[in-house]
């Protein structure tokens, strides 16, 4: 084979891998079509077979109004108020083997999780998302069992959410002696006002209770200024009612262990060993005649059960984060020879009253798994005011519109792009970073740094009445100051009239001829783009003093003046 002569193997070798690469692809562009269409299809006679209801109209065909179908909502939830039920553990012995008590809570699990989806398939209802995991409910099981007093953790900003009423049910069939008690956590951020409110409430609800903040405690203990975001002129203000006082880390180990130590008593006295209708507790028979008392913690998670344990035992035992579920498994930490502390998991208990957004903005959901940014801060900002907003991120919120309500909250869009703005949050796509700023929102609002807080039932805050009138006063007055340019512009007239008397006394004395004078109408806005013209600089040229009307060139000569000047006339 010569030099100059080619062979057309190798070119045929290319060209059959290049055809047969092309036929994969057009075989693998078919199939996906064909999924595709597939998927339609299936998707399109799935829609026909299962129309999808419309919730806003009736079996009748009549269109239902929110407030009505909040009103149909509530009476669901008292019907099946019964059914909301905290999982409650078998009764067991102590002869029984592993493998049976396993299944034994198993099966009760399986029950009570059919109860539930059972309220689930109800459409008027509006079932919250709660733990599903069985291994967590066991730790909740041993801690009610193992606990002479049971402390449920609130948040103070809104009690009533994270308080379980069949959780303290639940404690009274274990040990009719057993008694729960809120701590209201975070106390420091209600004003000293509201404070009485809810100690106002729960005294006629009977409720035992005690103001409490974990961060003030830690901060006290290490010897720290608390340097909280949010601060109000009562929010720390020392009372003398023990109702209304946050308890410090001494007062509240004092009270925790009395009340435990009454509970005992009356156990004591009553000749009961702690047999419930759930379990038999061989713990009580053991230590009846031990002056050791055991207090349990429990509520949901991000409230601060394990902030409270660190508080009260002075260094870091349990790890905190503001994740929620960083507790796995109960613990068991004793303080004394008379007082022992028992740290439960945080749970979700099933209710009717919140949405899975409200859930997010309460902390209780984890914030970075949520899809659903705008409807989490639309929480936020139905709940904060808007001038409250305001000041803390100083931003400025859109107003509403002149044919919208003019108190309504700021929309989460508008929330969003005006916090993006202002910090500078930009996503790939060069559209504000809503993701972000949703994140750091709703963080700032479980912190804390966005004050905001529930009145009790039957009750209105005054202050908020008085403070939400001086803002639509001042909204007022900022809108009658608006637009300043329209108010001169209806002076225009006036100005004409006054124009026209000094023209005509001009005549009259003969100061001036008799001319019109018209004043220049303000031009539109679109004609306000127009490049001005650029003045030439005439300033060299004076008048002749000669009076022969040429022009005399100006020259800086100094002092001095040139001879063929002298004696002449300058005249150019």
């Amino acid at each position: 084979m010569g030099k100059n002569e080619k062979t057309g193997l190798g070119r045929a070798l290319v060209r059959q891998h290049n055809q047969m690469g092309q036929q994969t692809k057009e075989n693998e562009v078919s199939d996906i079509d064909a999924i595709i269409e597939q998927a339609d299809e299936a998707d399109r006679l799935f829609s026909i077979n299962n129309p999808t209801p419309n919730l806003l109209i009736d079996l009748d065909g009549n269109e239902i109004s929110p407030e009505q179908r909040r009103e149909q909502q509530r009476k669901e939830e008292a019907l099946h108020a019964g059914s909301l039920r905290v999982p409650r553990r078998p009764p067991w012995t102590p002869e029984m083997s592993v493998e049976q008590l396993d299944a034994n809570e198993s099966q009760a699990f399986l029950t009570w999780r059919r109860s539930l989806a059972r309220l689930e398939e109800n459409d008027k209802l509006l079932l919250t998302p709660f733990e599903k995991n069985l291994d967590i409910w066991r730790q909740l099981w041993r801690v009610v069992e193992r606990s002479d007093l049971l402390v449920m953790v609130v948040d103070a900003r809104d009690p009533l959410f994270y308080r379980c009423p069949d959780l303290e049910v639940y404690a009274r069939e274990v040990d009719e002696h057993k008694r729960t008690m809120l701590l209201v956590n975070k106390a420091d951020l209600l004003p000293l006002s509201v404070r009485e409110k809810w100690a106002t409430y729960f005294r006629a609800q009977d409720i035992l209770f005690v103001f409490w903040s974990a961060k003030a405690a830690s901060a006290a203990a290490e010897g720290k200024d608390l340097s909280s975001s949010w601060k109000t002129e009562n929010s720390l203000q020392e009372s003398e009612d023990p109702d209304t006082k946050i308890y410090g880390r001494i007062e509240l180990l004092t009270r925790l262990q009395s009340e435990a130590e009454e509970i005992v008593k009356l156990r004591r006295k009553s000749g009961s060993s702690g047999i419930g209708i759930g379990s038999p507790r061989i713990r009580f028979q053991g230590n009846s005649a031990s002056s050791n008392v055991v207090v349990g913690f429990v509520g949901y998670p991000n409230v601060g059960k394990s902030s409270t344990i660190n508080a009260l035992v002075g260094q870091k035992k349990t790890g905190v984060t503001s994740t929620p579920g960083k507790t796995k498994h109960f613990q068991t930490l004793i303080m004394s020879d008379e007082l022992t502390l028992c740290d439960c998991p945080g749970l979700v208990f099933p209710s009717f009253s919140s949405s899975r957004h409200e859930m997010i903005a309460s902390g209780v959901l984890p914030i970075d798994r949520m899809t659903e940014n705008r409807e989490a801060v639309q929480v936020v900002a139905n709940r904060v005011p808007r001038h409250v907003i305001e000041e803390v991120y100083r931003i400025d919120l859109p107003k509403p519109k002149s044919y919208e309500l003019q108190s309504r909250p700021p929309l989460a869009a508008e929330f969003m792009r005006a916090y993006c703005a202002s910090r500078g949050y930009v996503a790939s796509s060069g559209l504000p970073d809503e993701t972000r700023a949703a994140r750091q929102i709703l963080k700032d609002y479980i912190d804390g740094k966005l004050p905001h807080y529930q009145i009790p039932p039957g009750m209105t805050d005054e202050e908020d009445v008085v403070e939400h009138s001086l803002s639509e006063q001042h909204e007022s007055d900022a809108s009658d100051n608006e637009n300043p340019a329209d108010a001169e512009g209806e002076n225009v007239p006036e100005l004409d009239h006054a124009l026209d008397d000094l023209n005509s006394f001009d005549i009259a004395n003969g100061l001036a001829t008799k001319k019109k004078v018209t004043v220049k109408k303000p031009t539109a806005s679109h004609k306000q783009h127009k490049k001005p013209q650029r003045k030439k600089d005439r300033t060299w040229r004076v008048g002749n003093d000669g009076g022969d009307g040429m022009p005399v060139a100006r020259c800086n000569y100094g002092n001095k003046v040139p001879e063929c000047f002298v004696g002449k006339k300058n005249t150019i």
